[in-house]
């Protein structure tokens, strides 16, 4: 039986979770354990050109870090980039219901091998629709601000689901 209390995280709604609300805490009040493997920790800890998102990523101590690389089966790598592949790796292996992805092809490739799907804003509506404290089009202008790129659809989607 696939855990559901549990979920498997990317990179790209780590940032987004950050820049949205500041931080990841939102995380413990929607699932008792969250995965994150090794190649998405190494990812975050790159922290690009600013380094955004890596303090509080590193603050956030409920995670349950990979201690190292997964065998991902070429078909991932090939198709996808090392976090996606490393998070559907991850949930198959540890039999965990839901990933969180917001790339297109990690979602498609997540939704082929039997995966439960959200990302950021499925998150943050899921978090709103659960008492947590925070303004839904406060936290979406933050992530525009900081140049994660949501659709009008998106943002209206979110915006009516999270009232």
């Amino acid at each position: 039986m696939p855990n559901t209390n549990s979920i498997v995280i990317d990179t790209s709604p780590l940032i987004s979770l950050i820049a949205a609300l500041g931080d990841l805490n939102v995380l413990t009040t929607l699932y008792q354990q969250v995965l994150v493997p090794w190649e998405v920790v190494q990812e975050l800890q790159k922290g690009g050109a600013r380094g955004f998102a890596v303090a509080e990523f590193e603050q956030a101590t409920f995670f349950k870090k990979w201690p190292a690389p997964l065998e991902i089966p070429p078909f991932f790598t090939n198709t996808l980039d090392r976090g996606e592949a490393a998070v559907i790796q991850l949930a198959l292996t540890e039999r965990i219901a839901t990933v969180c992805i917001d790339e297109a092809s990690g979602r498609r490739v997540a939704r082929l091998h039997g995966l439960s799907l959200t990302g950021t804003v499925g998150i943050l509506i899921r978090a709103k629709r659960e008492g947590y404290p925070f303004a839904m089009p406060q936290a979406l202008a933050q992530m525009r601000r900081h140049g994660i790129w949501l659709s009008e659809r998106v943002i209206r989607v979110a915006l009516e689901q999270s009232q």
